[in-house]
């Protein structure tokens, strides 16, 4: 009988370790990383840059529509792993009528059209060619950080920034 109880006890422990340890709440990166991204209820920074295949792109032609900003490089790890979400996303809210817009940091035009065909990024992409603290867009939208995303409403303001995808998903299926 003790051994029965002492065994029920351990799975009990057990069951309340597993149980802790699955409610335990994702970190807020935003805290950390997205403290000088540009703010919600703000108006966003119209730019005007080239796309990866030469064309000339402004923000302000999406005005009317949801607009998500992915700000992205090739070569950035949490980048890579984040792209599949990016792409997930992309693919079920396009149809919706969101669009959505890279905006990539890096230098190598090869490297950015590499990384686009290795994930399978179709949506338009933007880039200064420039080192990502040089670029003018990093700037304007605060981005110190990536991959970092902005949400944009139909009137062209801000409505969330964040460094974490799921958060735009979260958003985007609210809509």
């Amino acid at each position: 009988m003790r051994i029965m109880s002492k065994v029920f006890c351990v799975v009990l422990l057990l069951c309340v370790t597993v149980a802790k340890a699955q409610s335990v709440p994702e970190p807020d990166l935003d805290s950390q990383y997205a403290t000088e991204l540009v703010k919600p209820d703000t108006v966003a920074p119209d730019f005007k840059m080239k796309t990866l295949d030469g064309k000339t792109f402004e923000l302000s032609q999406l005005r009317g529509k949801t607009v998500v900003l992915d700000f992205w490089a090739s070569w950035c790890p949490d980048c890579r792993k984040d792209a599949p979400e990016v792409v997930r996303m992309y693919k079920e809210y396009a149809p919706q009528g969101v669009e959505f817009v890279g905006v990539s940091m890096d230098t190598d035009v090869e490297a950015w059209r590499k990384g686009c065909e290795q994930f399978g990024i179709t949506f338009t992409q933007v880039s200064e060619l420039k080192k990502f603290k040089e670029t003018d867009i990093a700037k304007a939208y605060g981005v110190k950080w990536i991959p970092s995303m902005v949400v944009i409403d139909k009137d062209g303001k801000v409505v969330l920034s964040t460094v974490q995808s799921y958060k735009v998903d979260k958003y985007l299926k609210g809509q």
